[in-house]
């Protein structure tokens, strides 16, 4: 069976289901939005949080 897009008003309030509309409507604003910043977000080069600290205090059996 093929899976359906969007979101049920079984499961959803109608602010919710308002909501995911405006987003993927290629006319909305927030759409607009969500596009441009999933284009800012993909030419980013930051590393993950975790590789930027420093691990040189801690012992050889710390993690053990």
């Amino acid at each position: 069976m093929a899976k359906k897009k969007g979101v049920s008003s079984k499961t959803h309030t109608k602010e919710q289901l308002d909501n995911y509309a405006n987003q993927h409507n290629p006319n909305n604003k927030a759409y607009k939005a969500n596009k441009q910043n999933q284009k800012s977000q993909k030419g980013s080069k930051n590393k993950p949080w975790i590789d930027d600290f420093d691990y040189s205090g801690f012992g050889p059996f710390y993690f053990d």
